[in-house]
């Protein structure tokens, strides 16, 4: 039976598992250190030790920390050839040259790492607490959160790091796996996605500096340029929205269409939107009032007014007595709304790929596009400057190119009228 050798003061170590197909998986062995709890008695005091060379001295509860990195190396249990012989010997001579490198790189410390818990030197579990810390707002933890699934999702699509899916060595992230990551979000991300995933990304990257486990910045240099002035989403005309306004199906969900038509009107986000409250309309003066959760607490331009048109106040409904119960009761999440939103747009006949977010972006394009002061859109989409609302003038300059293209070419000869 073919078996890995490994001697104890090895760190790390060779180790195997076997496998149902008669192989066996190899792979490297890391001790970490080990925790000590004290043992108490049941009035939480000390327990010490009775009898022994260790009379009269505190017990502890030793539990020793190892961790596992898969190589994708195998290797037949009983070899029944020469040929499975000889790629048993080289997988196994492959497979300590690994060892022994992962080992110089602990004893030697050649960039400055030290091998810490694995809480401390696991770059995945770091990551996470960043998104799970609730000392950040709930804006910034779902952008954290979405770099942080991207990041998983990145590794498990790449044959070559796929081995780091549980666990990342905060060495280990090179300047070859960022650039790798920042290709393949430029893939998958729409919009902005891809600049704000990497922007988490490498902030992360930045407090592990800060921390003192890593000494070197991987990010450094690699960048994903924004084009601030293209729009990337999908835009619903005013001819649109009054055709999804008047498309009805059966099982469909009439609070969810009030709201994204609202968002069409007023430019609202998804996560301000379900939040909303009558106590946040004022129906006397016909004006809706509410702090963007997004820059709440960060920005001066937070707070919101928009001024309530008919359209939008009968969106809202009739004022209620217990002004703490919201305007949409949407009782889905936000990817089943999407799902929802998307059934809707399909049975309109409208050949689109919109998200929630399009509302928001149709209703700037719109207005614009209807002779709105920049200024004032700006102001009711609570962007901090115009510089942010500015991408959506380009639309509408792309808009009047692509009506001007709309007439097509004239058959006619300039030179034969000139003659």
């Amino acid at each position: 039976m073919a078996k890995v050798e490994s001697k104890n003061k090895q760190n790390p170590k060779l180790v195997q598992s076997e496998l149902q197909d008669g192989r066996a998986s190899l792979a490297l062995e890391y001790y970490l250190g080990r925790n000590e709890t004290p043992v108490l008695d049941e009035n939480g005091n000390h327990v010490l030790y009775t009898e022994g060379a260790m009379k009269g001295k505190p017990k502890y509860r030793i539990k020793h920390i190892r961790k596992r990195e898969v190589l994708n190396l195998y290797i037949w249990l009983y070899p029944r050839n020469q040929q499975e012989r000889t790629q048993n010997k080289n997988t196994l001579a492959l497979a300590e040259k690994i060892r022994f490198e992962r080992e110089q790189e602990f004893l030697e410390d050649r960039e400055g790492y030290r091998l810490k818990k694995d809480g401390e030197n696991d770059f995945i579990k770091y990551f996470r607490k960043h998104w799970e810390n609730e000392l950040y707002s709930k804006p910034v933890r779902t952008t954290y959160k979405t770099s942080y699934n991207r990041f998983m999702r990145f590794l498990e699509a790449t044959p070559r790091f796929q081995r780091y899916t549980s666990f990342l060595r905060m060495e280990l992230i090179t300047p070859e796996m960022v650039t790798s990551f920042t290709d393949y979000l430029k893939k998958v991300a729409k919009g902005e996605g891809a600049h704000k995933s990497y922007y988490m990304f490498r902030t992360v990257i930045l407090h592990a500096i800060e921390e003192g486990l890593m000494k070197k910045n991987p990010c450094k240099g690699i960048v994903i340029h924004r084009d601030v002035n293209t729009l990337k989403k999908e835009i619903l005309t005013m001819d649109e929205i009054k055709r999804l306004a008047a498309t009805h199906y059966e099982g469909e969900d009439t609070a969810l269409q009030r709201a994204f038509l609202f968002c069409c009107f007023t430019g609202i986000r998804w996560c301000d939107t379900v939040s909303l409250t009558h106590a946040n309309v004022d129906f006397s003066a016909k004006i809706l009032r509410f702090n963007q959760q997004k820059t709440e607490g960060r920005s001066a331009h937070s707070g919101v007014t928009i001024p309530l048109s008919p359209t939008l106040l009968k969106l809202i409904g009739n004022p209620i007595q217990h002004t703490s119960e919201k305007i949409f009761n949407i009782t889905c999440y936000r990817t089943t709304a999407i799902t929802r939103l998307q059934k809707w747009v399909k049975a309109a006949g409208i050949n689109k790929t919109i998200t929630w977010h399009c509302a928001r972006h149709s209703f700037a394009v719109n207005v614009l596009g209807a002779g709105a002061n920049i200024k004032t859109v700006a102001s009711l989409m609570g962007h901090s400057s115009i510089k942010m609302t500015e991408k959506y003038l380009h639309v509408i300059d792309q808009q009047k190119q692509d009506a001007i293209n709309s007439l097509g070419d004239l058959d006619y000869d300039c030179e034969a009228v000139s003659m």
